[in-house]
């Protein structure tokens, strides 16, 4: 338990820090949509993704509120019955019914003085750095009470906004710029802070925190040194099919299950993504083996050994987070011939799309059209989309067309 005189310290100087922190570059999101919902707004995300920032930007809509960030080694000891004096010290500031509540996740029973508040009319923002916090306790408790908002570093167009590139106009000059914007985004990635400060050690805290402190932490891992060297495994061999069972052998862990376990927590914190194989059986894509995606090129970069032959899967990587950022249901494909496209998208028509850096080597584009020549077949799809660094074509075959085009106009919508 708090004492209280430390807890009203605490607050009033949180509450000061937020309303001095900078709003920096607004995020595209439905702010009308947000303000004029009462359903609770949970924001979550990857540490340090900016979801602390997005609720410095809706705050300004109101005229006073209350914040709170549990993430504060100030109120380590914090319990549910702590929740009463809490509320008691805000309400003393003022009566204000908007309330932000930062990394809420780490209090225990957090869920049910939330829904207190939603029932005592409360609007209440929430962010968590950890998507359990949308599964058991949100779908236990608050079911049917809350909205969701998964926050992802910048993406390309809030990148560019940070570079103040005006798009309006695409002309020869801009695109020379947006070309420059994309060479440094696939390498740096989205991080905010890290784009401003310039700093890699900032990532490397940033990976570091999530890893100890989110997870080993949290979810008490015994056996932490082999738990980091698959989170660092997975970094270095991203956008690559894998099984559970080689990654154990690779790495020396005790069984598959472990491994799977291991994953699901690195996939509760945002930090890697698995995917799998369609298929019409849902067993097959169970067990079938998986690819892993990370969160940000720039943060992979920071983990994992580089090399120059990584820029085809640093540029898949950025293509399957721009589709997780667009909420896509993604899978990758085998044709029966064992032809892989990279993604598919389990839509109505279904959506082919495969991602390669240059179409100019011969071999190279042969590989690519005949894996997705082959999908279409087999999936009765008549368009597929490559998306590739900077070419652009349109390739007809029997009455099916597969179109190329620029990352960042794929990006930017443009196509």
């Amino acid at each position: 338990m708090i004492a209280q005189y430390i807890l009203e310290e605490v607050i009033f100087e949180q509450a000061n820090t937020f309303r001095n922190k900078k709003t920096g570059i607004k995020r595209l999101v439905d702010f009308n949509y947000l303000l004029k919902s009462h359903l609770i707004t949970v924001i979550t995300g990857v540490r340090r993704s900016g979801k602390s920032t997005l609720m410095r930007q809706i705050a300004p809509n109101y005229t006073q509120y209350h914040y709170v960030n549990f993430d504060d080694e100030r109120l380590e000891g914090f319990e549910i019955k702590d929740f009463r004096v809490l509320m008691i010290l805000l309400q003393k500031k003022s009566d204000s019914k908007i309330i932000f509540l930062d990394e809420i996740q780490l209090i225990d029973g957090w869920e049910r003085f939330v829904r207190r508040l939603f029932e005592e009319e409360y609007k209440i923002y929430l962010t968590g750095s950890n998507s359990k916090l949308l599964s058991s306790e949100l779908a236990t408790h608050l079911v049917g009470r809350y909205q969701k908002i998964e926050l992802y570093p910048f993406s390309f167009k809030e990148y560019l906004l940070f570079r103040k590139v005006d798009c309006t106009e695409l002309n020869t000059k801009t695109q020379a710029k947006i070309l420059s914007c994309t060479d440094a985004y696939l390498i740096n990635g989205g991080f905010p802070e890290y784009l401003l400060l310039n700093d890699k050690e900032y990532l490397k805290h940033t990976y570091n925190d999530i890893i100890y402190r989110d997870l080993i932490v949290r979810f008490r891992i015994r056996n932490s040194k082999s738990f980091k060297q698959l989170s660092n495994y997975l970094f270095s061999n991203f956008a690559k099919e894998t099984s559970y069972n080689g990654l154990r052998k690779t790495l020396n862990i005790a069984s598959p299950s472990t491994v799977s376990e291991y994953l699901m927590f690195l996939e509760q914190a945002y930090l890697c993504f698995e995917l799998y194989k369609f298929d019409f059986s849902l067993k097959k894509q169970i067990t079938y083996n998986k690819k892993v995606y990370v969160i940000d090129n720039g943060l992979r970069n920071i983990v994992a050994f580089k090399n120059s032959n990584d820029t085809g899967r640093l540029l898949e990587n950025l293509v399957f987070i721009e589709l997780k950022r667009r909420k896509k249901d993604i899978f990758f494909y085998k044709t029966k011939e064992n032809y892989e496209v990279d993604f598919l998208l389990h839509e109505n028509p279904i959506q082919l799309i495969q991602v390669t850096f240059s179409m100019y080597d011969p071999n190279t584009a042969k590989r690519e059209k005949r894996a997705l020549f082959s999908a279409m077949k087999e999936l009765s799809v008549n368009k597929a989309l490559i998306i590739t660094y900077n070419e652009q074509d349109t390739i007809s075959e029997n009455g099916f067309t597969i179109n190329s085009i620029p990352v960042w106009k794929w990006l930017l919508q443009l196509e």
